[in-house]
């Protein structure tokens, strides 16, 4: 029993003074928190804003360095140690073709699309390094896989690694020879070639020509892999009209002007003096209504290619023998160079009716007024191919 003068416990209070003790205490200002709490609030309200901050940064950083990349990624990746360039002098083999009017920009480009060069950026930064820019000339090359840039310069810049074909066709080439030359040099089929050649008009030969004979332009071609046979002739053709325009041929002109230009081509020597008389002389011929008796012509209309045409080819009546047909023949017997058309265009001043070429190997000609005098040139030159049979074959 507790003293009569202390506190008085009953079962109920005392439980409810424990309830009490373990509850937490009312507030009568519920505005102001603890202490403790106020400032981890605080904390909770600056962390999203120092997040925020932190990413801004972060996005500007990425962002410069995407820039930086997408614009010199060569030059990016160099700065960790990659190399934009390979070493050596490559493996296998690439045909870079190199267009007409390219830069060394478009070129740089091309070599590593087609894995010449490991980047743009390595082949680009030697050519702008070079003292002074290096000629790359348009055309095709052979080159190597995985070159580094040096090893790619210094082989576009040697004349060996372009691919490309060409063909010779000197002056006085019948158009059947030049037909050959091209296929031989070319590759192209001949069976082509010809099946061309039979339709001229198709590459701009006038329709008044016979066939495409003259209108082959004597000259050396090069010709780039991919180019057509029809491609081939009809530069050929294209430059015929260059060298007529040249010289000042009216387009009306241009046949005629061949014809007897082929005719010089063939009977003369080569050479500027003689080839203006054998085109004055058949100039001559013509003017008085005389046949103009070329051997070059009854040779070319027999089909045949000796200098001396045979008995049956003299008397063959092919609109080529000017011994049966008076005036020009019908079209070119060969396909003249810029020399026979001068000559054709600008004849020497004479009153020559004939002329014989006496020494074969040297060009050796004789101009005559008169018959008397041409047969003694004649009796010159049997007696110089007697003793040169040879060249009568």
């Amino acid at each position: 029993m507790a003293p009569a003068n202390g506190p008085h416990y009953s079962r109920a209070s005392a439980v409810d003074e424990f309830d009490r003790l373990l509850s937490v205490p009312a507030r009568d200002d519920q505005s102001e928190p603890p202490r403790h709490g106020r400032q981890h609030r605080e904390r909770r309200r600056r962390w999203p804003w120092v997040v925020g901050i932190l990413l801004v940064v972060l996005l500007a950083i990425g962002g410069a360095g995407w820039f930086a990349y997408s614009t010199y990624p060569d030059q990016v990746k160099s700065l960790f140690g990659w190399s934009n360039d390979y070493t050596g002098a490559g493996t296998g083999t690439v045909q870079v073709v190199i267009r007409p009017g390219e830069i060394g920009g478009d070129v740089a480009t091309t070599l590593a699309a087609q894995h010449v060069t490991k980047t743009r950026a390595a082949f680009y930064d030697l050519l702008v390094s070079q003292a002074s820019p290096p000629a790359l000339l348009p055309g095709t090359y052979r080159l190597k896989e995985h070159m580094s840039a040096k090893a790619a310069l210094a082989a576009l810049l040697d004349p060996q690694n372009r691919v490309q074909s060409t063909v010779a066709i000197p002056e006085g080439t019948t158009a059947a020879g030049v037909l050959k030359l091209t296929a031989k040099a070319t590759g192209a089929s001949l069976a082509d070639l010809q099946a061309i050649a039979k339709d001229p008009t198709s590459l701009g030969v006038p329709k008044s020509a016979p066939n495409i004979e003259g209108w082959l332009f004597p000259a050396t071609y090069t010709f780039q892999p991919g180019v057509t046979a029809r491609g081939m002739l009809q530069q050929m053709v294209n430059r015929t009209k260059q060298a007529l325009d040249a010289a000042g041929v009216p387009t009306a002109k241009r046949q005629q002007t061949l014809t007897l230009a082929g005719l010089v081509q063939k009977e003369g020597s080569g050479t500027e003096s003689v080839d203006a008389k054998v085109a004055r002389v058949f100039l001559n011929r013509i003017a008085q209504g005389m046949p103009l008796q070329s051997d070059a012509t009854v040779s070319y209309g027999a089909g045949g290619t000796t200098v001396v045409p045979t008995t049956k080819q003299y008397a063959s009546d092919n609109p080529y023998n000017t011994y049966k047909h008076k005036g020009l023949p019908i079209g070119p017997i060969s396909n003249p160079g810029d020399a026979a058309i001068t000559a054709a265009l600008h004849p020497a001043k004479g009153s020559w009716l004939y002329f014989v070429t006496v020494n074969l190997a040297t060009g050796e000609t004789v101009f005559s007024d008169t018959l008397a005098e041409h047969d003694q040139a004649v009796a010159q030159f049997s007696a110089w191919l007697k003793a040169h049979p040879s060249y009568a074959r």
